[in-house]
């Protein structure tokens, strides 16, 4: 018990580090969540080596509902959410994130970790150097079909490495000139689709594997799901409020030098 207790507190700090980089960067959380979280249950012994990865991958979808609906909440209030835009997007996002909740289940562990170390990577060197020259292109957002197309690849992707999916679907949007302070409103109400559908996907599809009993909802760990949440649905509101105030350039690429320090260790661990 002394044990469970401890690991609830190691994921309470995780949850408050988390939500507050959700609603600053519109991110979701699991681009932190995933590593940490895998060094956290591989140090508890909480199951094989090989459930590890997909196992923080789906407490990672499961804590970013509560942590993306808390950033939404708060961007909506902020007036950064596009409710004519985002429902387009989510359509594409929920199929997306649904498929691969099950798809992911059935690749090997390596594979899982594989995916989401060569992810992270380029997610980090687009937030790097994304920035660095300006474009005074304009380009107009393609036709539903199509957005529909790329938002159900960009969920795919998210749900399959268990981030709420502004890491990939900011960039998209600011690529056909969305406002960046819309798209990550946009990204963080598209978050809520992104968990809801991808956790639906890896509970089921790991409930023959793992039991209630144990702790597992399929393949979502309970205990360190509620240490996540009891503290990132509060810290949320505030990175969403920090937009405002701090040079988010400057944070992206503080925060991509840190995701690729975690994408390394966790392909060398």
């Amino acid at each position: 018990m002394s044990e469970l207790i401890e690991l609830f507190v190691y994921c309470t700090v995780l949850g408050s580090g988390v939500g507050f980089l959700a609603g600053l960067l519109g991110i979701g959380g699991g681009l932190v969540i995933v590593p940490i979280l895998s060094m956290i249950l591989l140090h508890f012994a909480v199951l094989p080596q090989e459930q590890i990865v997909i196992t923080a991958v789906a407490t990672s979808l499961a804590s970013i509902l509560f942590t993306s609906t808390s950033s939404a909440i708060a961007h909506h209030k902020n007036g950064n959410v596009s409710w004519q835009l985002a429902p387009w997007i989510m359509t594409g996002i929920a199929l997306g994130a649904l498929l691969s909740g099950f798809m992911a289940a059935l690749l090997p562990e390596k594979a899982v970790r594989l995916v989401f170390v060569i992810s992270v990577i380029f997610i980090a060197i687009k937030m790097m150097f994304g920035n660095t020259q300006t474009d005074d292109t304009t380009r107009k957002l393609p036709n539903k079909g199509l957005l529909t197309v790329l938002t159900t690849l960009t969920g795919g992707l998210s749900a399959m490495i268990g981030i709420g999916g502004g890491a990939v679907l900011v960039p998209l949007l600011t690529f056909f000139s969305v406002n960046m302070k819309k798209a990550i409103g946009c990204a963080s109400a598209c978050g809520i689709v992104i968990a809801l559908f991808g956790s639906v996907g890896y509970i089921v599809s790991g409930s023959e594997q793992l039991s209630l009993s144990q702790g597992f909802a399929g393949f979502v760990y309970l205990p360190a799901l509620f240490g996540i949440v009891c503290t990132s649905w509060f810290t949320a509101p505030l990175g969403a409020k920090a937009t405002h105030h701090l040079p988010v350039s400057t944070i992206k690429k503080i925060f991509a030098v840190l995701l690729v320090i975690m994408a390394a260790n966790m392909l060398l661990s």
